[in-house]
Protein backbone atom coordinates (compact mmCIF):
# COMPACT_ATOMS: atom_id res chain seq x y z
CA UNK A 1 0.00 0.00 0.00
CA UNK A 2 1.38 3.17 -1.02
CA UNK A 3 1.92 6.08 2.27
CA UNK A 4 -0.23 9.11 2.11
CA UNK A 5 2.78 10.68 2.56
CA UNK A 6 4.00 10.16 -0.73
CA UNK A 7 2.65 13.15 -2.86
CA UNK A 8 1.59 12.40 -6.83
CA UNK A 9 4.97 13.97 -8.23
CA UNK A 10 7.20 11.87 -5.92
CA UNK A 11 5.21 8.89 -6.60
CA UNK A 12 6.20 8.91 -10.90
CA UNK A 13 10.11 10.19 -9.42
CA UNK A 14 10.35 6.96 -7.39
CA UNK A 15 8.82 5.02 -10.17
CA UNK A 16 11.24 6.37 -12.39
CA UNK A 17 14.36 5.82 -10.08
CA UNK A 18 12.94 1.87 -9.27
CA UNK A 19 13.23 1.77 -13.01
CA UNK A 20 16.97 2.64 -12.79
CA UNK A 21 17.86 0.38 -9.84
CA UNK A 22 16.33 -2.68 -11.88
CA UNK A 23 17.82 -1.72 -15.00
CA UNK A 24 21.20 -1.65 -13.37
CA UNK A 25 20.49 -4.92 -11.79
CA UNK A 26 19.86 -6.24 -15.90
CA UNK A 27 23.59 -4.13 -15.99
CA UNK A 28 24.88 -5.96 -13.25
CA UNK A 29 24.06 -9.37 -14.50
CA UNK A 30 24.94 -8.55 -18.41
CA UNK A 31 28.14 -7.43 -16.99
CA UNK A 32 29.04 -9.96 -14.22
CA UNK A 33 27.84 -12.70 -16.35
CA UNK A 34 31.53 -13.98 -16.65
CA UNK A 35 31.86 -14.43 -13.24
CA UNK A 36 29.76 -17.12 -13.79
CA UNK A 37 30.08 -18.92 -17.11
CA UNK A 38 33.53 -18.02 -17.76
CA UNK A 39 35.46 -21.07 -16.04
CA UNK A 40 32.48 -23.70 -17.14
CA UNK A 41 32.77 -21.84 -20.98
CA UNK A 42 36.73 -21.90 -20.99
CA UNK A 43 37.10 -25.69 -19.93
CA UNK A 44 34.68 -26.10 -22.38
CA UNK A 45 32.12 -28.06 -20.55
CA UNK A 46 29.10 -26.38 -21.78
CA UNK A 47 28.30 -24.54 -24.52
CA UNK A 48 27.86 -20.36 -23.99
CA UNK A 49 24.15 -20.89 -24.00
CA UNK A 50 23.33 -23.43 -21.92
CA UNK A 51 25.91 -22.16 -19.16
CA UNK A 52 23.77 -18.84 -19.21
CA UNK A 53 20.69 -20.89 -18.76
CA UNK A 54 21.89 -22.37 -15.98
CA UNK A 55 23.75 -19.31 -14.57
CA UNK A 56 20.65 -17.29 -14.76
CA UNK A 57 18.36 -19.40 -12.81
CA UNK A 58 20.77 -20.16 -10.07
CA UNK A 59 21.08 -15.90 -9.98
CA UNK A 60 17.20 -15.72 -9.89
CA UNK A 61 17.50 -18.55 -6.80
CA UNK A 62 20.25 -17.12 -4.77
CA UNK A 63 18.48 -14.51 -3.19
CA UNK A 64 15.89 -17.11 -1.79
CA UNK A 65 18.55 -19.60 -0.61
CA UNK A 66 20.28 -17.15 1.40
CA UNK A 67 17.91 -13.94 2.44
CA UNK A 68 18.61 -10.72 2.23
CA UNK A 69 21.35 -9.31 4.56
CA UNK A 70 23.08 -8.03 2.34
CA UNK A 71 19.82 -5.68 0.97
CA UNK A 72 19.95 -4.53 4.22
CA UNK A 73 23.40 -3.13 4.43
CA UNK A 74 23.51 -1.70 1.00
CA UNK A 75 20.22 -0.13 1.55
CA UNK A 76 20.82 1.30 4.93
CA UNK A 77 24.56 1.26 5.88
CA UNK A 78 26.56 3.68 3.18
CA UNK A 79 24.68 6.78 3.32
CA UNK A 80 23.24 8.14 6.24
CA UNK A 81 19.39 7.77 6.26
CA UNK A 82 18.83 11.66 6.51
CA UNK A 83 20.70 12.00 2.91
CA UNK A 84 19.18 9.15 1.19
CA UNK A 85 16.58 10.74 -1.04
CA UNK A 86 15.56 9.93 -4.11
CA UNK A 87 17.41 11.54 -6.24
CA UNK A 88 20.76 11.08 -4.78
CA UNK A 89 20.21 7.51 -4.62
CA UNK A 90 19.17 7.89 -8.49
CA UNK A 91 22.23 9.61 -9.38
CA UNK A 92 23.95 6.73 -7.40
CA UNK A 93 22.39 4.26 -10.05
CA UNK A 94 23.80 6.61 -13.01
CA UNK A 95 26.79 6.72 -11.79
CA UNK A 96 27.08 3.04 -11.25
CA UNK A 97 25.43 2.27 -14.60
CA UNK A 98 27.72 4.68 -16.54
CA UNK A 99 30.74 2.69 -15.26
CA UNK A 100 29.27 -0.59 -15.66
CA UNK A 101 28.88 0.00 -19.50
CA UNK A 102 32.11 1.64 -19.92
CA UNK A 103 34.20 -1.13 -18.46
CA UNK A 104 32.08 -3.77 -20.64
CA UNK A 105 33.13 -2.04 -23.27
CA UNK A 106 36.36 -2.38 -23.39
CA UNK A 107 36.04 -5.66 -21.36
CA UNK A 108 37.24 -5.28 -17.80
CA UNK A 109 35.64 -7.67 -15.07
CA UNK A 110 35.03 -4.64 -12.87
CA UNK A 111 32.84 -4.97 -9.66
CA UNK A 112 29.16 -3.86 -10.80
CA UNK A 113 29.05 -4.22 -6.86
CA UNK A 114 31.72 -1.12 -6.18
CA UNK A 115 30.35 0.25 -9.14
CA UNK A 116 27.08 0.87 -6.81
CA UNK A 117 28.93 2.51 -3.15
CA UNK A 118 30.90 4.42 -5.46
CA UNK A 119 27.89 6.12 -7.49
CA UNK A 120 26.24 6.26 -3.83
CA UNK A 121 29.30 7.62 -2.42
CA UNK A 122 29.76 9.98 -4.53
CA UNK A 123 26.05 11.72 -4.87
CA UNK A 124 25.58 11.62 -0.52
CA UNK A 125 28.72 13.46 -0.94
CA UNK A 126 27.46 16.23 -3.28
CA UNK A 127 24.02 16.08 -0.73
CA UNK A 128 25.68 16.37 2.64
CA UNK A 129 29.92 16.19 2.21
CA UNK A 130 31.02 13.93 4.57
CA UNK A 131 28.75 13.85 7.06
CA UNK A 132 26.54 12.08 4.16
CA UNK A 133 28.37 8.61 4.29
CA UNK A 134 28.10 5.81 7.29
CA UNK A 135 32.49 5.31 7.10
CA UNK A 136 32.29 2.02 9.03
CA UNK A 137 30.37 0.63 5.71
CA UNK A 138 32.20 1.83 3.57
CA UNK A 139 35.40 0.64 5.76
CA UNK A 140 34.10 -3.02 5.41
CA UNK A 141 33.64 -2.44 1.41
CA UNK A 142 37.03 -1.46 1.00
CA UNK A 143 38.34 -3.88 3.52
CA UNK A 144 37.06 -6.95 1.29
CA UNK A 145 38.17 -4.91 -1.92
CA UNK A 146 41.42 -6.31 -0.81
CA UNK A 147 40.45 -9.63 1.47
CA UNK A 148 38.28 -11.50 -0.88
CA UNK A 149 40.57 -12.22 -4.21
CA UNK A 150 43.35 -12.68 -1.79
CA UNK A 151 41.34 -15.25 -0.58
CA UNK A 152 39.91 -16.90 -3.56
CA UNK A 153 43.46 -16.73 -5.07
CA UNK A 154 44.66 -19.06 -2.19
CA UNK A 155 41.53 -21.61 -1.65
CA UNK A 156 41.49 -22.07 -5.21
CA UNK A 157 45.26 -22.51 -5.80
CA UNK A 158 45.02 -24.66 -2.47
CA UNK A 159 42.43 -26.74 -4.06
CA UNK A 160 44.52 -27.36 -6.99
CA UNK A 161 47.18 -28.32 -5.25
CA UNK A 162 45.54 -31.11 -3.68
CA UNK A 163 43.67 -32.11 -6.56
CA UNK A 164 47.00 -32.37 -8.48
CA UNK A 165 48.50 -34.66 -5.54
CA UNK A 166 45.65 -36.86 -4.54
CA UNK A 167 45.55 -37.85 -7.99
CA UNK A 168 49.06 -37.31 -9.46
CA UNK A 169 49.21 -41.22 -10.76
CA UNK A 170 45.44 -40.88 -12.49
CA UNK A 171 45.18 -40.22 -16.30
CA UNK A 172 44.57 -36.77 -16.97
CA UNK A 173 41.54 -37.73 -19.81
CA UNK A 174 39.65 -40.06 -16.95
CA UNK A 175 40.66 -36.31 -14.12
CA UNK A 176 39.20 -34.32 -16.72
CA UNK A 177 35.78 -36.26 -17.11
CA UNK A 178 35.20 -36.20 -13.40
CA UNK A 179 35.94 -33.13 -12.51
CA UNK A 180 33.73 -31.83 -15.89
CA UNK A 181 30.70 -33.17 -14.64
CA UNK A 182 31.55 -31.78 -11.01
CA UNK A 183 32.33 -28.74 -12.77
CA UNK A 184 28.51 -28.19 -13.49
CA UNK A 185 27.49 -27.94 -9.57
CA UNK A 186 30.85 -26.05 -8.93
CA UNK A 187 29.41 -23.58 -11.14
CA UNK A 188 25.77 -23.39 -10.17
CA UNK A 189 26.89 -23.19 -6.83
CA UNK A 190 28.89 -19.81 -7.97
CA UNK A 191 26.03 -18.85 -9.95
CA UNK A 192 23.65 -19.26 -6.70
CA UNK A 193 25.95 -17.20 -4.47
CA UNK A 194 26.58 -14.43 -7.09
CA UNK A 195 22.76 -14.00 -6.63
CA UNK A 196 22.55 -14.14 -3.66
CA UNK A 197 25.28 -11.41 -2.97
CA UNK A 198 24.82 -8.80 -6.39
CA UNK A 199 21.39 -9.25 -6.88
CA UNK A 200 20.14 -8.56 -3.15
CA UNK A 201 22.40 -4.51 -3.70
CA UNK A 202 19.57 -3.57 -5.96
CA UNK A 203 17.37 -5.19 -3.94
CA UNK A 204 18.44 -2.92 -0.72
CA UNK A 205 18.58 0.05 -2.98
CA UNK A 206 14.55 0.03 -4.06
CA UNK A 207 13.88 -0.55 -0.63
CA UNK A 208 15.64 2.63 0.52
CA UNK A 209 13.91 4.10 -2.78
CA UNK A 210 10.64 3.25 -1.78
CA UNK A 211 10.86 4.64 2.30
CA UNK A 212 12.63 7.73 0.98
CA UNK A 213 9.68 7.93 -1.54
CA UNK A 214 7.51 7.29 1.79
CA UNK A 215 5.73 4.14 0.30
CA UNK A 216 7.45 2.01 3.63
CA UNK A 217 8.05 2.98 7.04
CA UNK A 218 11.23 3.91 7.51
CA UNK A 219 11.30 1.94 11.44
CA UNK A 220 12.36 -1.43 9.89
CA UNK A 221 14.51 -2.20 7.18
CA UNK A 222 11.82 -5.08 5.42
CA UNK A 223 12.30 -6.11 1.63
CA UNK A 224 8.91 -6.71 0.03
CA UNK A 225 8.61 -9.74 -1.58
CA UNK A 226 7.60 -8.51 -5.15
CA UNK A 227 11.26 -6.45 -4.68
CA UNK A 228 12.88 -9.65 -4.67
CA UNK A 229 10.99 -11.47 -7.04
CA UNK A 230 11.65 -8.60 -9.58
CA UNK A 231 15.31 -7.81 -8.78
CA UNK A 232 16.10 -11.23 -8.81
CA UNK A 233 14.39 -11.57 -12.44
CA UNK A 234 16.51 -8.51 -13.72
CA UNK A 235 19.76 -9.82 -12.62
CA UNK A 236 19.01 -13.21 -14.17
CA UNK A 237 17.92 -11.85 -17.64
CA UNK A 238 21.03 -9.84 -17.76
CA UNK A 239 23.41 -12.65 -17.19
CA UNK A 240 20.99 -14.90 -19.76
CA UNK A 241 22.34 -11.97 -22.02
CA UNK A 242 26.00 -11.85 -20.81
CA UNK A 243 28.15 -9.25 -21.60
CA UNK A 244 30.87 -11.54 -24.04
CA UNK A 245 33.29 -8.74 -24.26
CA UNK A 246 34.25 -9.47 -20.35
CA UNK A 247 33.61 -13.32 -20.86
CA UNK A 248 36.00 -13.50 -23.73
CA UNK A 249 38.86 -11.90 -21.19
CA UNK A 250 38.19 -14.25 -17.97
CA UNK A 251 37.09 -17.38 -19.89
CA UNK A 252 40.41 -17.37 -22.56
CA UNK A 253 42.80 -14.31 -22.14
CA UNK A 254 43.77 -14.40 -18.64
CA UNK A 255 44.33 -18.00 -18.43
CA UNK A 256 43.35 -21.32 -19.64
CA UNK A 257 41.85 -23.70 -16.81
CA UNK A 258 41.18 -27.43 -16.49
CA UNK A 259 38.21 -28.49 -15.70
CA UNK A 260 39.52 -29.28 -12.42
CA UNK A 261 41.33 -26.15 -12.04
CA UNK A 262 37.57 -24.64 -13.04
CA UNK A 263 35.75 -26.68 -10.08
CA UNK A 264 38.40 -25.12 -7.74
CA UNK A 265 37.65 -21.46 -8.91
CA UNK A 266 34.08 -21.74 -8.70
CA UNK A 267 33.94 -23.26 -5.38
CA UNK A 268 36.56 -21.22 -4.14
CA UNK A 269 34.79 -17.88 -5.38
CA UNK A 270 31.27 -19.77 -4.20
CA UNK A 271 32.59 -20.20 -0.52
CA UNK A 272 33.71 -16.68 -0.30
CA UNK A 273 30.57 -15.28 -1.53
CA UNK A 274 28.44 -17.88 0.57
CA UNK A 275 29.86 -16.57 4.29
CA UNK A 276 29.70 -12.85 3.14
CA UNK A 277 26.01 -13.02 1.96
CA UNK A 278 25.30 -14.43 5.44
CA UNK A 279 27.29 -12.06 7.58
CA UNK A 280 25.66 -9.50 5.34
CA UNK A 281 29.11 -7.95 3.98
CA UNK A 282 28.38 -6.43 0.17
CA UNK A 283 31.52 -8.21 -1.45
CA UNK A 284 32.55 -8.02 -5.79
CA UNK A 285 32.01 -11.31 -7.03
CA UNK A 286 34.10 -10.17 -10.04
CA UNK A 287 37.11 -9.66 -7.74
CA UNK A 288 36.49 -13.36 -5.66
CA UNK A 289 36.34 -15.40 -8.93
CA UNK A 290 39.35 -12.94 -10.96
CA UNK A 291 41.42 -13.94 -7.80
CA UNK A 292 40.24 -17.85 -8.03
CA UNK A 293 40.47 -17.83 -11.51
CA UNK A 294 44.18 -16.57 -11.03
CA UNK A 295 45.13 -18.97 -8.01
CA UNK A 296 43.98 -21.96 -9.83
CA UNK A 297 45.84 -21.05 -12.96
CA UNK A 298 49.11 -20.40 -11.31
CA UNK A 299 49.54 -24.33 -9.86
CA UNK A 300 50.40 -25.55 -12.87
CA UNK A 301 53.21 -23.01 -13.65
CA UNK A 302 53.38 -19.43 -12.93
CA UNK A 303 53.25 -18.09 -16.57
CA UNK A 304 50.13 -19.93 -17.22
CA UNK A 305 48.62 -16.55 -16.13
CA UNK A 306 48.74 -13.17 -17.66
CA UNK A 307 49.95 -11.21 -15.31
CA UNK A 308 49.76 -8.10 -16.97
CA UNK A 309 45.86 -8.49 -17.94
CA UNK A 310 45.73 -9.05 -14.55
CA UNK A 311 47.13 -6.24 -13.36
CA UNK A 312 44.87 -4.52 -15.62
CA UNK A 313 41.83 -5.90 -14.00
CA UNK A 314 43.68 -4.54 -10.75
CA UNK A 315 43.89 -0.89 -11.95
CA UNK A 316 40.21 -1.21 -12.94
CA UNK A 317 39.54 -2.53 -9.62
CA UNK A 318 40.89 0.69 -8.21
CA UNK A 319 39.23 2.89 -10.17
CA UNK A 320 35.88 1.99 -9.78
CA UNK A 321 35.00 3.76 -6.99
CA UNK A 322 36.02 6.73 -7.31
CA UNK A 323 34.95 7.17 -11.20
CA UNK A 324 31.57 6.34 -9.70
CA UNK A 325 31.70 8.52 -7.68
CA UNK A 326 32.47 10.88 -9.99
CA UNK A 327 29.71 10.54 -12.47
CA UNK A 328 26.92 10.40 -10.04
CA UNK A 329 28.14 13.40 -8.38
CA UNK A 330 28.05 15.23 -11.55
CA UNK A 331 24.59 13.76 -12.21
CA UNK A 332 23.48 14.73 -8.81
CA UNK A 333 24.52 18.50 -9.51
CA UNK A 334 22.82 18.14 -13.01
CA UNK A 335 19.69 16.79 -11.18
CA UNK A 336 19.67 19.86 -8.69
CA UNK A 337 20.61 22.61 -11.66
CA UNK A 338 17.10 21.70 -13.25
CA UNK A 339 14.98 20.63 -10.38
CA UNK A 340 16.05 22.83 -7.74
CA UNK A 341 15.28 21.05 -4.51
CA UNK A 342 16.76 17.65 -4.00
CA UNK A 343 14.26 15.52 -2.84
Amino acid sequence: MISMVAAEGTVFVVYGAIAAALFFDFVNGFHDAANSIATIVGTRILRPLQAVTLAAAANFAGPFVFGTAVAATVGKGIIQPEFSTIYVILAGLIGAIVWDLVTWWFGLPSSSSHALVGGLVGSALIAGGVEGIIFGGIERVLTFMVVSPTIGFAIAAAFSVAIMYFFRRSPSTKINRAFGKLQILSSGFFSLTHGANDGQKTMGVITALLIAGGFLEAKSFQVPFWVIITAAAAIAFGTFFGGWRIVKTMAFRLTNLKPYQGFCAETGGGAILTSMAWLGIPVSTTHAISGAIMGAGSTRRLSAVRWGLGKRIVYAWIITIPASAAIAAAVLLLINAIVGVPR
